[in-house]
């Protein structure tokens, strides 16, 4: 109960600081007055325990939806907080304000005997070039988990979601053949200039976004591999208790019922869109092979994503 004890006298401490933010806080859900709250108490707020970091269009949405219904895992109100790629600059004081307070944790842990992990879920994290060193920096000891969904159905449904979002206007094919031309330097400008944001990169990597290995090598240069839990969105989208289970052994938690019904998510896929030319698959398919088989002889485990 110490900890319970100490948690909550600095909290006190820091609510003193003014108390009628504190009855506004109390009385009131206003954006403005929330952010002055979390920012009052970042210093007895938490950081992470794990970080899901990608990929984009590999099932992060459902797995957000199924970690947040868990009793032991408390995750960001929203779902990618962008610290390490758009927002570093911001401070690790604004992003502990994301999270619960060290006195939510000592009461689970010593009042109602349960585990208690933090988590950000962000799937650009993956992708983005600076990302890695910069978690090395706040967050040297965090669990990585990573889902990898065949890179040629992650393309076109990446395409999908971009022009559902107005950002594309052209056909698919005539997308990925630009992608290079599109990308073009945007790359190094990023590494040059951390606060440089790329439009392009961020919405035209179809191609890109699925060369996993070259993204998991830049991550484990920095990270030792028992700090990952790499899964394949195949296998979350058949069978989610099975991929959960795994998820809540990594983190170290028991499993839980999971009150969202098992079919609630469906993956953007080939059901919901209309079907890709069988050539222009079939081209993807050759592109990606190379990189698929260095990423299965990298983590040693075949995705099966070539037959």
């Amino acid at each position: 109960m110490n900890t319970f004890y100490a948690a909550t006298r600095t909290t006190k401490e820091i609510h003193s600081v003014d108390p009628r933010l504190i009855k506004a806080h109390r009385g009131s859900t206003t954006p403005l007055v929330e952010k002055v709250y979390r920012g009052l108490t970042s210093p007895v707020r938490l950081l992470p325990d794990f970080l899901v970091i990608g990929a984009q269009r590999g099932g992060t949405t459902s797995l957000y939806q199924y970690l947040q219904a868990h009793p032991c895992i408390k995750l960001t109100t929203t779902k990618e907080v962008h610290f390490f790629d758009r927002r570093f600059h911001k401070g690790a004081a604004w992003y502990r304000g994301h999270f619960p307070t060290t006195v939510e944790k000592a009461y689970a842990q010593h009042v109602q005997g349960r585990a208690f992990v933090a988590g950000d879920v962000t799937p650009d994290y993956l992708f983005i070039p600076h990302t890695p060193y910069r978690v090395a920096q706040v967050l040297p000891h965090t669990k990585l988990i990573v889902l990898l969904r065949n890179p040629v159905e992650r393309a076109y449904s990446h395409y999908h979601l971009t022009v559902e979002l107005g950002h594309e206007h052209f056909p698919f094919e005539e997308a990925i053949r630009r992608e290079e031309e599109r990308l073009g330097t945007e790359r190094e400008k990023m590494l040059k200039d951390e606060r440089y944001e790329s439009y392009a990169y961020e919405h035209f990597s179809y191609l890109s976004r699925g060369i996993y290995v070259e993204q998991l090598q830049a991550w484990m240069q920095v990270f030792p591999r028992e700090q990952f839990l790499i899964l394949k969105s195949e296998d979350f989208y058949r069978d989610p208790p099975a991929t959960l289970k795994q998820v809540f052994a990594f983190l170290g938690i028991p499993e839980a019922q999971q009150h969202l019904p098992l079919n609630e998510y469906k993956p953007y896929n080939q059901s919901s869109l209309t079907p890709m030319d069988a050539g222009l698959r079939e081209h993807l398919r050759a592109y990606f092979a190379p990189h698929n088989a260095r990423l299965y002889n990298y983590l040693g485990v075949n995705f099966g994503w070539d037959s």
